[in-house]
């Protein structure tokens, strides 16, 4: 088991029980996925700009990511329906609490000039989105390999329909809030 689920379970449950005052265990929130996506609009004009970023998202999450194609035309961006356009994964269960842990302890102190999340970026259900402006900041990148710097969305959605439990449980789970 991921260590990260063993503390969820050992620590995080029984502090937001008692803090919120919920009767049940399964009234806790919990992390239900994450999804991290990755948009290259350079995959217009060449289709190994996406491959670059299946494989480098692909190493990240350590789940094989799929090709995201564009829904609808839009003439100015020179965009065809059906287009490749970016990679995505979702992440569950185990995979989803190592990366989480990967990406509090490791990913995030690397970011230069880091002063932490906003607290803003809760979307009112419970989930929270904030973006990566380097896939270079994971270990897992090989610098020499990149060809091209690209910025990644991490999604993180929750069982909740409350962002002050969504923002405890982030916070229980060391997410580094600005201040």
């Amino acid at each position: 088991m991921a260590r990260l689920k063993d503390y969820y379970f050992e620590k995080i449950v029984p502090q937001l029980k008692s803090e919120f005052k919920f009767t049940n265990d399964l009234q806790v929130p919990r992390l239900e996925k994450i999804v991290l996506n990755m948009g290259v609009g350079e995959g217009i004009a060449d289709s190994k700009y996406v491959k670059q970023a299946v494989e480098e998202l692909t190493a990240i999450s350590g789940q094989k990511a799929v090709i995201t194609t564009a829904r609808k035309s839009v003439a100015g961006f020179k965009l065809r329906e059906g287009q490749k356009i970016g990679a995505m994964v979702t992440l569950r269960k185990d995979k989803m609490y190592e990366f989480l842990d990967r990406l509090v302890n490791i990913a995030l102190p690397r970011v230069r000039d880091f002063r932490g999340l906003p607290k803003k970026s809760f979307d009112g259900n419970g989930n929270y989105s904030f973006g990566i402006k380097e896939q270079i900041i994971f270990p897992e990148v090989a610098v020499s390999n990149v060809e091209n710097i690209h910025g990644l969305d991490v999604v993180i959605v929750t069982n909740t329909k409350n962002d002050a439990h969504a923002a405890a449980l982030l916070k229980a789970f060391n997410f580094p809030f600005v201040a």
